[in-house]
């Protein structure tokens, strides 16, 4: 087994000799990249955000960001990342680097003050500035500048890829002029030529200490025949819940496997009955890839987290977390979905209605694996997905709201929806659902059935929202969708 080793702007580094648990960030800054901050360590501030090459979607390679704080660098075995000092191209001996574009913007136009932030805003912002479909929007006698709206540049620039940013100093107004300025990378700009090559391919890793192991096989074979040997061992993949465990809560574990990349769990395959979304392919990557083809999907993954999570983040953790409040849950609920649960042994495929037996329990076995996520097709045309939360992004949701109707000649033919935050799991709203179907979908029907979507699941109160709010929310999502419709139709 070769020796763990990571590249970090260009050079290798051994991750020998640290502990299995230590993050990318602790990694870095023990070797002098101090550029990169911790924060809040639990994904939420983007002060510690790095690049890193993953498999693009339209080309070889995508610079990707990602939150160094919840990452082992153990899970960047042969990988390769670059950071904020990385950017900046070095000049001749006693001549000062040359700044990025970003980097450059961010200058010239005060986008930094006590910069503690501005590293991690340089990374995310720079893996927007490389993304390759990314382009500059053509001006118009009303609109010369091109931008579509506040929150997208006419240079194409996404202000969402900053969701998982946060500073306390600017105001953000010269970090979006930043933004908005940046041009489009060159063909001498290294970054930009290294996304025509293929990333680092996976490999096995095999790093043991003392104090613990980090270990990822080649196939989902030998990763299930290890599961059923570690039956105590954590399964990770994005590591944004695990990462917060670590850091938050000092948590340790003997043996951490990892998924992340193997092929067996990153295929996204459409067919003629359903769409099967592998557990390990990213929400960036399922968004991107699914280009909007399934719409309840779609509006998901905006509110999901920040872009920064969603960069790490897969399906199949957040259905293994078991969580009441995650989001996904909720939206796949509506969409039918079913898993497919993996061990040693063979396959089994579990409704997800079926899947969650209790708070952060699931049918799941020891040794088994979430292979994949189908889809039922045809899809529901009527379909939304209401998050409410205290921020609009990066945040938990008090409660959330999938839906998934098929109105037909002005009936109710079909309706599923899906709740989160309300109950000690994710659940269908099976008494709305009831309430809805056969009848015609007008106010009447509406108004009943969303003082009975007011009575769904056992919510509690806590500091995000009471028990009485959240049972008002769940009422208001199902008026807000009848009026979203309706306004839709011509009068």
């Amino acid at each position: 087994m070769v020796a763990a080793r990571i590249t970090v702007n260009g050079k290798e580094a051994p991750v020998s000799p640290a502990a299995p648990h230590t993050t990318v960030l602790e990694f870095l800054r023990e070797r002098g990249l101090t550029g990169t901050k911790e924060g809040c360590a639990e994904g939420e501030c983007g002060a510690c955000s790095v690049l890193v090459a993953r498999p693009g979607v339209d080309k070889p390679t995508d610079w990707v960001a990602v939150n160094a704080c919840l990452v082992p660098v153990a899970a960047l075995d042969g990988q390769e990342i670059v950071t904020s000092e990385g950017l900046a191209t070095a000049g001749e001996p006693g001549v000062p680097p040359t700044l990025h574009p970003v980097q450059e913007e961010m200058a010239v136009r005060g986008g930094s003050q006590c910069g503690y932030c501005t590293p991690g805003f340089i990374c995310s912002m720079a893996a927007e500035y490389y993304r390759p479909d990314r382009c500059a929007h053509a001006g118009s006698d009303s609109d010369p500048a091109g931008s579509t709206d506040a929150e997208h540049g006419p240079n194409g620039f996404d202000l969402h890829a900053l969701s998982g940013n946060l500073c306390r100093c600017t105001g953000y107004r010269p970090i979006r002029d930043a933004a908005f300025a940046v041009g489009t990378p060159t063909d001498e700009d290294p970054l930009a030529q290294r996304r025509e090559q293929a990333p680092p391919a996976p490999v096995a890793t095999e790093y043991v200490r003392d104090d613990g192991a980090f270990l990822r096989k080649s196939t989902l074979a030998e990763t299930l025949e290890l599961l059923r040997e570690r039956t105590d061992a954590v399964v990770v993949a994005g590591s944004t819940d695990w990462g917060v465990e670590v850091n938050i809560r000092s948590r340790r574990a003997d043996c951490v496997v990892a998924i992340d990349r193997l092929p067996e769990l990153r295929e996204l395959r459409v067919e003629s009955d359903c769409v099967e979304i592998g557990a390990a392919l990213t929400l960036t990557e399922i968004e991107r890839r699914l280009d909007g083809s399934v719409p309840l999907l779609a509006e998901l993954f905006p509110q999901f987290a920040s872009r920064l999570i969603r960069n790490s983040a897969t399906l199949g953790g957040n259905l293994g977390t078991g969580s009441p409040i995650g989001d996904s849950p909720p939206a796949l609920l509506a969409l039918e979905a079913s898993v497919v649960l993996a061990d040693a042994d063979g396959e089994r495929e579990v409704p997800l209605a079926d899947y969650f037996t209790g708070y952060r329990r699931s049918v799941r076995r020891p040794g088994e694996l979430i292979r994949a996520v189908r889809v039922p097709l045809p899809l529901s045309p009527v379909v939304a997905f209401h998050k409410i939360a205290k921020r609009r992004f990066d945040d938990i949701s008090s409660v959330a709201v999938a839906f998934a109707l098929d109105i037909e000649d002005g009936i109710v033919r079909r309706a599923r929806i899906g709740l989160g935050g309300v109950a000690a799991t994710p659940i269908r709203a099976l008494a709305t659902e009831a309430a809805l179907e056969g009848r015609p979908w007008a106010a009447e029907t509406v108004e009943a059935a969303a003082r009975v979507l007011q009575g769904e699941g056992t919510p509690m109160s806590d500091h995000r929202a009471s028990a009485g709010y959240r049972s008002a929310m769940l009422g208001q999502s199902l008026l807000k969708l009848y009026a979203r419709t309706t306004e839709a139709v011509p009068s």
